[in-house]
């Protein structure tokens, strides 16, 4: 009999998908389970079948796997964002390097190694950012994060991995919305007052920056808000902001910031280079995985010192500052027009005066340095997770540096773009993977591709 919503079955879970769930067969059909780990045996409820596969819903775990571990955090399973909390770090190494390595062969076609996978020494707290959705029912604030594939909020006061810190500031934007009786926003409607809350923290100095995301052109209460923030946080809150979104979006921040307390940025060190950090500008969320990312983006780089380096997507300047004193010269390109306001302050910052930053898209950057005769001997990308654009692709054969740096947050457009890049004449050589947050699915990746040839 085939299989059809609302069975119940057991299940032996086979392998993991990219987004943490549990893989199984049941009559040659592949199910689908959150929150189950390879080599657990299982019970489940079937709450969804199509004609290739079925989701299933865990409903008792028969026998665990040897890779199974408690989960500390009580939102674990209605959150979704640690797919991983339920599983031994080291397996959870393993897994990663493996989807990495996968991907490359699968998609990208190339036989390239991964070399390693690089573990954090803290998969706990790491986070030194945070925006959470807010929703307000009778007058009481609730705050956390939405559950997997929904915009629906499920309630989490203390996520594990961010800094202790981000709940006590939580707890001044509650007393803010009850003080004047404000309301959340409704993403159906378009209307309701709060939409989310910022905190980001910069981990080498310790400051902290907190921000209101609001539906409105004002902001209620500022002192009140000021003063219930300093209450909580006290001199660690350096930068106290409202960011102004009026737009019906599920984009969280806008490109109106205010700063309503004390200094436009906070600083952080990185690699013991100083760095500002607006509200808006990008920058790695986990200090200590980044720090090693880095270091290993420089040591496939091999610099030997009179190199032009161009770091495109280079956000607030930390790749290309972090090695401007072991090349001739620094050029960023950046479409966010604070982060490159952050990256000149960034240069000043750490007396750095071989570094030029310009606030354009990456390929229309790279397509103007390329007619000004810019030949750069060392490229390095660290795109978004959609990759490199095509344009992007045939400007850097065009400038054919000796020497490219793929840093990517997504394998599998890692892999698509190594295959086009082989084609250009660019040939994969080292590959490492690096997990930059614990816990959760996402793993990064970083290779070196050298110039084989004149396409």
């Amino acid at each position: 009999m085939p299989l059809r919503k609302n069975d119940d079955i057991c299940l032996k879970i086979e392998s993991v998908t990219s987004e943490g769930s549990g893989i199984g067969h049941y009559d040659n059909m592949a199910v689908f389970v959150y929150a189950t780990v390879p080599g657990d045996t299982i019970n489940a409820h079937i709450i969804k079948v199509s004609k290739h596969y079925a989701v299933g819903k865990l409903t008792e775990i028969v026998s665990p796997g040897e890779s199974r571990t408690e989960s500390d955090c009580k939102c674990f399973i209605s959150c979704g964002g640690c797919s991983f909390r339920n599983m031994d770090y080291s397996a959870e190494l393993e897994y990663k390097k493996a989807r990495v390595q996968d991907a490359v062969r699968r998609i990208g076609h190339l036989d390239i190694p991964v070399e390693s996978i690089i573990g954090a020494d803290n998969i706990g707290r790491y986070r030194n950012k945070a925006q959470y959705p807010v929703r307000i029912e009778n007058g009481v604030m609730k705050t956390g994060f939405y559950a997997y594939k929904s915009h629906r909020i499920v309630p989490c006061d203390d996520c594990m991995l961010q800094p202790g810190e981000f709940a006590k500031g939580l707890k001044a934007f509650e007393k803010w919305c009850e003080k004047f009786s404000l309301t959340s926003y409704d993403e159906n409607t378009g209307k309701g007052y709060l939409r989310h809350i910022y905190f980001r923290k910069a981990v080498g100095s310790g400051e902290l920056m907190a921000c209101a995301v609001i539906n409105s052109d004002k902001l209620i209460g500022a002192d009140f808000l000021i003063n219930a923030l300093e209450q909580q946080l006290g001199e660690s809150l350096k930068c106290a902001a409202v960011n102004y979104n009026t737009q019906k979006t599920n984009v969280i921040l806008s490109d109106k910031t205010e700063i309503i307390h004390g200094s436009e940025y906070i600083t952080d060190t990185l690699l013991n280079k100083k760095f500002a950090l607006s509200p808006n500008s990008f920058y790695q969320v986990n200090h200590d995985q980044c720090e090693k990312l880095y270091s290993l983006a420089g040591e496939l780089a091999d610099f030997t010192g009179g190199e032009t380096l161009l770091d495109l997507y280079c956000g607030v300047g930390t790749i290309g500052l972090s090695f401007a004193d072991r090349v001739k010269n620094v050029i960023g390109i950046e479409i966010v027009e604070s982060a490159i306001k952050n990256a000149k302050i960034n240069a000043e910052l750490n007396g750095i005066t071989n570094a030029q930053f310009y606030c354009t898209d990456a390929a229309e950057g790279a397509r103007l340095l390329e007619k000004q005769g810019v030949k750069p001997d060392v490229i390095i990308v660290d795109p978004p997770r959609k990759g490199c654009d095509s344009a992007l692709l045939d400007t850097i054969k065009m400038m054919s540096p000796k020497k490219l740096i793929y840093i990517s947050c997504d394998a599998s457009t890692l892999a698509r773009d190594l295959e086009i890049l082989d084609k250009k004449g660019y040939k994969a050589q080292r590959l490492h993977a690096v997990d930059m947050f614990p816990r959760t699915p996402h793993v990064e990746a970083v290779c070196l591709l050298t110039r084989e040839r004149q396409v």
